[in-house]
């Protein structure tokens, strides 16, 4: 099973340096838009299969061109939303970065509980939850092989990297996810294979054919 994560466009919090979290109405901005047009030529002819999405309309707005090119009704799963900021919710960055519990949420995220909100250790336990889950749920329906996309946010997407890459939490932050990328995942019985991180460019079909069938060889080679 293969999942695309992709970050929801350009969003007007973005661009007012706020940070939006769960705010009603946040849309994406002129570029966002633009962003979201261009997923389905970056898809190109993948096989998508289901489209999953964060409840928010940034993340609606961002995936309604491909659903739409594909003729799949998106799934909305509360698991994807953005984090619960708290009482950071809607504050301008700079101001936020002036706060002791900044520091804690870049150097040791796993401890960071947001004030009125949830931790970053129970946004990556939901989101794993949801993604394997809809793994499962889509092989029971169409069986193996398959490749779906899941819409969401930055955060969200950092912490399943993390946890398909192997690295603990405290490591997210060395993670990039910025509006419109693209990171790929690749789950087997074996392991997780992260195929791409961060992929804002043109066609993402590079690297999803050849599939891993073995254990990854020292060295990189088998000859």
């Amino acid at each position: 099973m293969t999942v695309i994560l992709l970050r929801h466009g350009r969003s007007t919090s973005n661009t007012a340096h706020t940070l939006a979290g769960r705010s009603v109405g946040v849309d994406l901005d002129e570029r966002g838009a633009e962003q979201a047009a261009t997923v389905v030529a970056r898809i190109g002819e993948l096989p998508v299969r289901a489209i999953v999405r964060s409840p928010l309309l940034r993340c609606e707005r961002t995936v309604a061109p491909l659903a739409g090119a594909l003729n799949l009704e998106p799934i909305v799963d509360e698991r994807l939303t953005e984090v619960d900021y708290g009482a950071w919710t809607g504050r301008k960055i700079a101001d936020l970065m002036k706060e002791p519990l900044w520091s804690v949420v870049q150097q040791q995220p796993s401890a960071a509980v947001f004030p009125d909100g949830e931790g970053l250790a129970q946004v990556q336990a939901r989101a794993v939850a949801a993604v394997r889950g809809h793994d499962r749920a889509l092989a029971e329906q169409h069986g193996t092989d398959v490749l779906w996309v899941a819409c969401t946010h930055g955060d969200v997407i950092k912490a399943v990297l993390a946890d398909a890459l192997g690295v603990h939490l405290d490591g997210f932050q060395r993670i990039t996810a910025d509006p419109a990328s693209m990171s790929v995942i690749r789950y087997t019985d074996v392991r997780p294979f992260v195929v791409h991180t961060n992929h804002t460019g043109g066609q993402l079909s590079a690297g999803l054919a050849a599939k891993p069938t073995q254990d990854a060889v020292v060295g990189g080679s088998t000859d």
